[in-house]
């Protein structure tokens, strides 16, 4: 079970790289970067199984079958997952599935979008001046899990939220109990791509700046006094 990274295929490590290359069968995500699929060796086949939001070519169940059966065969399979497998990932229900069948596999961690995608954007997500902790949260839950994140309960200095484009208003509503509407927000599309696109803005007017640029998925959202860094550090 091989992290992918945040986007950019430079940020894969070299423990990742390596397997990709003796891989028999690469199963891989929507956001775990074509660019890596290049170096797979002739012959290696190729699976999606990506996840977008309302759309799924397999659901994980599914997922979870292929990976076993696959793996069953007693080939070597990379089950390839953008950022790091444990962080929002699904990663330990797919390494759950494949213990309960018995089947010995490894971790290898990537770099996670959580603080890789505010770094290239060149926001820090701690600052001793300003931010002391930092919180990595979902934007999507299971719908089934009964007890909802309160996002406003949140008392991180920093606030990172992966997957909440589509629940962007909501999440602003809840934090907005309080916080103050004037905290720094980014909007990081794309994040350490060529496409990365940055939309800074508070909480007060989020919600309509994201819907008036447009924004889509994949974007990490950073809340928090290390927003305003970002100016000082790049110079724009």
């Amino acid at each position: 079970m091989v992290g992918a990274g945040p986007g950019d295929p430079e940020l894969m490590t070299l423990k990742g790289l390596e397997l990709i290359k003796k891989a028999d069968v690469i199963i891989y995500d929507h956001l775990a970067g074509e660019e890596l699929l290049k170096h797979a060796r002739e012959g290696a086949e190729l699976i999606y199984v990506g996840k977008r939001a309302g759309k799924h070519s397999y659901t994980q169940e599914e997922t979870n079958r292929l990976l076993i059966e696959k793996a069953g065969e007693g080939i070597v399979v990379v089950r390839l997952k953008g950022g790091d497998p444990f962080v929002f990932g699904r990663g330990g229900e797919e390494a759950a599935a494949l213990m309960q069948a018995g089947i010995a596999f490894d971790i290898v961690p990537g770099v996670t979008s959580a603080i890789a995608v505010p770094a290239a954007a060149n926001i820090p997500v701690t600052d001793r001046r300003y931010a002391s902790s930092f919180a990595v949260v979902t934007g999507q839950e299971d719908p089934k899990k009964a007890d909802k994140m309160d996002y406003g309960a949140l008392g991180a200095d920093t606030v990172v939220v992966l997957m909440g484009v589509g629940n962007l208003e909501n999440i602003i509503i809840q934090m907005l109990r309080r916080r103050s509407k004037n905290t720094p927000v980014a909007i990081i599309e794309h994040g350490t791509t060529e496409r990365q696109r940055v939309i800074t803005c508070t909480l007060g007017n989020v919600v309509e700046k994201a819907t008036k640029s447009k924004v889509k998925p994949p974007a990490v959202i950073v809340i928090g006094e290390v927003v305003n860094l970002r100016e000082a550090l790049s110079g724009v």
